[in-house]
């Protein structure tokens, strides 16, 4: 916990470093700043003299406190309560951006087997040089350590809203501030999932799939920390994608998974769902289509995440990948099969991951993710299949970038060892 006092003498240099020597350089704050229950947090003895920064406003201090270099940020909540609400005050994100600290980045979250490690890797992508991958252990309270078992974060979910990355668990959900590292445990979903669909639209979570308990559609409020069912999904599916574009949540690949049957069986039917996707307009709760939308060439999806208004997915052949695109202005917003303007899959460049990759008897994930707005970032992972290809090489966190509009794919730093089934999610940071 923070503490209550600010020691001026280990922060001089805060304070020296980042005061603008030129008024006119100082940026407004356009969000008000509050700081509730704390009259004079940075002094609590009335007979010491007050320390020069906590005699600072909260508006130049902000501007010190957003100049710090991000590597820095991490342990500087823990210092006081006034640098814990500053810090996570909308007007710290603003001041950085308007400083230009921050830039489109990945993250990506691993947990160890045991679920008592915790390491994130952040990629960023600046427009003047080559992607920088930064690898640090993720810094969670001994309280969260055990929440929901060793195996709840076995296969979880990433999803950015703003500067919070939510990792959803089977049966847990913690919130993590990508830029100060602080980790909080959050409302989990209502029904366990394994290997589900997950996305961010409109600033709210959605989930389904990865249970044979429900169909049920999960939608996650992050001011009310509270998650509710707002739609019935038409396919039970398992060990799915998701991906949010257009106001539409989208839900891809997968196995089917039948319901509870009238002598309380469930069956597990490995094809009908791998090459679909289905769509849920979260404004209106209806689903865009009464089909699923296939793959062409019978692929079977392995990652997609959204960018802009279009969706993004990979597919496996299982010899070779596939790229596709699905215009999301030709979505129908009336929950039928008719379409407004041009509508349909778009083949692009295919990942360039090594020849001999991917084959028959090897298993291929990718995660995805629409990163700056420019660019869709595909973490591939590939490994043999128990009892099959036992001589197969695996292929580990090989990163690709795809340049919207270039067309084009190239290769940024590979993830570390151990990150293969890392949870991946597109920050500003």
């Amino acid at each position: 916990m923070a503490a209550e006092s600010c020691h001026s003498r280990s922060l001089s240099w805060l304070v020296k470093s980042c005061i603008p020597a030129d008024p006119a350089r100082h940026i407004a704050v356009p969000v008000p700043i509050t700081t509730t229950g704390v009259t004079n947090p940075c002094s609590t003895d009335p007979t010491t003299e007050e320390s020069p920064i906590s005699a600072l406003p909260d508006e130049l201090l902000l501007e010190c406190l957003a100049r710090v270099p991000r590597a820095s940020l991490p342990p500087l909540p823990a210092v006081c309560r006034r640098f814990e609400s500053l810090l996570a005050a909308e007007a710290f994100l603003f001041l950085r951006r308007a400083h230009g600290r921050l830039c489109p980045s990945l993250l990506a979250v691993s947990v160890s087997a045991h679920g008592t490690n915790f390491a994130r890797a952040l990629l960023q992508f600046n427009h003047e040089a080559r992607p920088e991958l930064e690898v640090a252990a993720l810094p969670v309270p001994l309280s969260l350590l055990h929440c929901g078992g060793g195996s709840a974060f076995a296969h979880a979910r990433a999803v950015a809203v703003g500067r919070e990355v939510f990792l959803i668990g089977r049966g847990t959900t913690l919130r993590v501030d990508a830029l100060t590292g602080v980790v909080r445990a959050c409302a989990p979903t209502l029904f366990p999932r394994k290997k589900f669909a997950a996305a961010a639209v409109g600033g709210r979570i959605y989930v389904a799939g990865g249970s044979a308990r429900t169909a049920a559609v999960e939608e996650y409020d992050p001011a009310a920390d509270a998650w509710r069912v707002v739609a019935e999904a038409p396919r039970w599916r398992y060990g799915c994608a998701g991906a949010g574009a257009g106001g539409v949540f989208y839900i891809a690949g997968g196995v089917a998974v039948t319901g509870p049957g009238r002598d309380g069986t469930r069956a597990l039917e490995a094809h009908a769902c791998a090459g679909s996707v289905d769509a849920l307009h979260v404004a209106s709760g209806a689903w865009a289509w009464a089909r699923p939308r296939a793959v062409p060439g019978g692929g079977c999806v392995v990652g997609a995440c959204g960018a802009g208004e279009h969706l993004y997915v990979v597919a496996s052949h299982a010899v070779d990948l596939s790229f596709w695109r699905w215009c999301g202005s030709g979505v129908n917003r009336g929950g039928g099969d008719g379409s407004r303007g041009a509508c349909g899959w778009v083949a692009l460049e295919a990942p360039p991951v090594p020849r001999g990759s991917v084959g028959l008897g090897m298993a291929v994930r990718v995660a995805m993710a629409g990163v700056g707005g420019d660019r869709v970032v595909a973490v591939v992972n590939v490994a043999a299949v128990r009892g099959h290809n036992a001589g197969a090489t695996a292929l580990e966190g090989v990163v690709l970038v795809y340049n919207i509009a270039g067309g084009e794919w190239s290769r940024a730093p590979d993830m570390p060892p151990g990150f293969r089934r890392a949870a991946c999610a597109a920050v500003e940071c």
